[in-house]
């Protein structure tokens, strides 16, 4: 079937199978026709039971192949052979669409990765797109599909708008949904990917991309698995003008045990999905509640072109409340900004008096409706804010005319977009709020969480990367060999020696540092392997000798047979540069404060690699060891246009497929206009 056709059969059918449903309603595998009936569903929907001739007092059918019809989406409710078997027969039959409800695949040990294999030769021939397995189903609310399990869509009245929520949990759909109501939200779509044996959230999104009905997304994700695809999405969400919010948790130890290097350490899994979902133009929230919230700001929010801290203007009805949200503000890198002259003037005009703080409080003033209004109208029209948040006090609760009218009344009119905080529990006024399409908060954090979000959202900045998964943990090179491989990048001056002769006269002068040269050592001071300072070929010979003694102490009988020597460079400070292709996302770039404790100051910028000129200044821009190598408190200058050109060499290793991580710590900052120098080097590539 085409691509169009699955998609339709996915969110939009008009013939539904129910593959093992219960007599009762219920039970799991007796809700889908439950609800699919109470939300008066337009479709024909056949029931599949080879054990009954009714079922909820509807006609039932032995089997799909005793259907009059072959329908165009199948809901499977068995366990997991039996599963298989109907998934073999929508095959045969040429059913579009299976939805798979049973779990027993990726996480039952040998037996579900023996029915995962089955599955995944199922979908390979292309003939059937399934979701799942563990999908507890999909509703698409103003088709009237509530083809779910999920017990939450019991509730009447279901609430339909614009939003189109994607979860690998099931239950988490049943609760955004219900929490939503609560909140005045609305839905187009919700849909459980459970395993994503085949279907993935971004393919599902994309099905859901062009309905009119949908005006943006929210995803709940477990990991970051088939990265590729959700990156497509995003890029045509943003193209669209749909924006995405995302909420993300789980933390997958696989990149950790394939790092070797302090690159990997840093670029952890979340951190690799925190960048990822930056470039593709997602806003990243932080809280459950935040991923609803955020919502509503995000369709009046645009996203930025370039990195922006985001300014913003306060007003507020309650100096204790706002206080409130401009510490979790500024706590997430969000700038609270005050009033320019020219805008207080506008104020004192306009009978307001400005204060001389950064917020405009109007608690002395009370609560006027017409006071608050022009204070909305004047910040909304200022050039030096981004957004204007309105936090209310006790007015919201008992005079919402006052106090929050206002907002309702002007969130369609031109200017910065705004949101509302309402400090007190105040029901009635966030649900007028919300039927208005006002943005609005009953939490602080949640409110700094979304206002956040929305604010450092980019358009999608997503360079092609070449080869992006990694295959097996590959082979460590050695220092020597690691120098070969970076193009493009100075290297200080070095000699590889044989330990077992006498020291030779150098190419180069001393004083230079001596260091192991053996693939299986990649972290060397560790080892004892490193001497530095050597002065002369005397005191070379005797560090030959200290570092074989070191190492075959530290590992017991393994023999050092080379080393590297090469010459010592002082520079104004030192970094680590590294690219990392992190086996779900793709190659990543960090900047670092380099040498051995770059853990511990945990002082990185990363992006997905590879970048260019551009990018690396923002890299360096963003790192605050960046103070010292621009000359902090009289220091001397270090070469930051080398070092941008460093950063490009090494993110170019992107491009090489085989290379799975690549590290220059420490790469020496050399005074401005003297370069940079590599003088420690660290790559893992594809075994061959």
């Amino acid at each position: 079937m085409t691509a169009k056709g699955w998609q339709k059969a996915l969110l939009r059918p008009d013939t539904i199978a129910l593959v093992g449903v219960s007599d009762d309603p219920l039970k799991t595998s007796g809700r889908p026709l439950k609800f699919l009936r109470a939300a008066g569903y337009a479709g024909k929907v056949y029931s599949i039971n080879p054990n009954r001739d009714t079922v909820q007092g509807e006609a039932a059918y032995r089997s799909l192949s005793d259907l009059p019809e072959v329908p165009e989406h199948a809901f499977i409710l068995t366990g997991a052979q039996f599963a298989l078997d109907a998934l073999e027969e929508c095959e045969r039959l040429g059913v579009p669409v299976a939805t798979v409800l049973a779990t027993g695949f990726a996480e039952a040990g040998a037996a579900g990765a023996e029915n995962l294999a089955r599955l995944s030769a199922l979908t390979g021939r292309g003939k059937l797109r399934v979701l799942g397995p563990s999908s507890i189903g999909l509703a698409n609310l103003h088709h009237g599909m509530t083809l779910t399990a999920n017990a939450a869509f019991a509730e009447s009245d279901l609430p339909k708008g614009g939003l189109f929520v994607a979860s690998h949990s099931g239950s988490l759909i049943g609760a955004l949904m219900s929490r939503g109501k609560r909140k005045g939200l609305g839905f187009a779509g919700l849909v459980s990917v459970g395993g994503e044996g085949d279907l993935a959230i971004g393919d599902v999104c994309m099905a859901a991309l062009d309905d009119p009905d949908v005006t943006g997304f929210l995803l709940f994700l477990e990991h970051m698995g088939h990265a590729d695809r959700l990156e497509r999405f995003a890029k045509e969400a943003a193209r669209r003008g749909k924006p995405v919010a995302v909420f993300k948790l789980g933390r997958s130890d696989e990149a950790a045990e394939l790092a070797q290097s302090h690159t990997g350490s840093l670029a952890g899994a979340d951190e690799v999905a925190d960048v990822f979902l930056r470039a593709c133009g997602m806003a990243r929230v932080d809280s459950f509640e935040g991923l609803l919230e955020a919502a509503p700001l995000l369709a009046r929010v645009p996203a930025a072109s370039a990195p922006r801290r985001g300014h913003v203007g306060v007003i507020t009805t309650t100096g204790g409340g706002a206080a409130m949200a401009v510490d979790q503000l500024a706590g997430r890198g969000v700038e609270i900004v005050p009033a320019s002259e020219e805008t207080r003037a506008r104020l004192r005009a306009a009978g307001i008096d400005p204060g001389n703080n950064r917020i405009l409080d109007l608690t002395l003033a009370g609560t006027r409706y017409d006071i608050m209004r022009s204070a909305i109208e004047i910040l909304r029209s200022a050039p030096e804010f981004d957004l204007v948040l309105v936090s209310v006090g006790s007015s919201a609760r008992f005079n919402p005319d006052l106090a929050v009218q206002p907002a309702i009344d002007l969130i369609d009119a031109p200017g910065h977009p705004f949101a509302v905080f309402l400090v007190p529990d105040a029901p009635d006024a966030s649900r007028r709020l919300a039927g208005a399409g006002v943005p609005a908060f009953e939490d602080p954090e949640t409110c700094a969480d979304a206002v956040a979000a929305a604010l450092h959202r980019q358009t999608p900045s997503l360079p092609e990367r070449g080869a992006k998964t990694p295959r097996g943990e590959g082979r460590t090179l050695d220092e020597a060999e690691a120098y070969g491989r970076l193009a493009g990048l100075p290297v200080a001056d070095w000699v590889a020696l044989d330990a077992d002769v006498p020291v030779p006269a150098l190419p180069f002068p001393y004083p230079v540092v001596a260091k192991v040269l053996d693939a299986e050592i990649p972290h060397k001071s560790d080892a004892g392997g490193v001497v530095v300072g050597i002065d002369g070929a005397a005191a070379l010979a005797k560090a030959v000798a200290s570092i074989r003694a070191n190492v075959e102490a530290h590992l017991p009988g393994h023999r050092v047979a080379r080393i590297l020597v090469q010459q010592m460079r002082a520079g104004v400070g030192e970094v680590l540069v590294g690219m990392r292709r992190d086996p779900e996302v793709g190659p990543v770039v960090v900047l670092a404060a380099g040498g051995i404790f770059t853990e511990i100051y945990r002082d990185a910028v990363m992006r997905l690699a590879p970048i260019d000129i551009a990018g690396a200044k923002e890299m360096i821009a963003g790192l605050k060891a960046t103070q010292i190598l621009d000359g902090a408190r009289g220091r001397q200058k270090g070469d930051l246009d080398a070092l941008a050109e460093a950063i490009v060499a090494v993110s170019r290793l992107a491009l090489a497929g085989d290379v799975i991580e690549a590290e220059v710590n420490p790469l020496m900052v050399l005074p401005k206009g003297q370069g940079v120098a590599a003088v420690d080097a660290l790559m893992r590539v594809e075994a061959e």
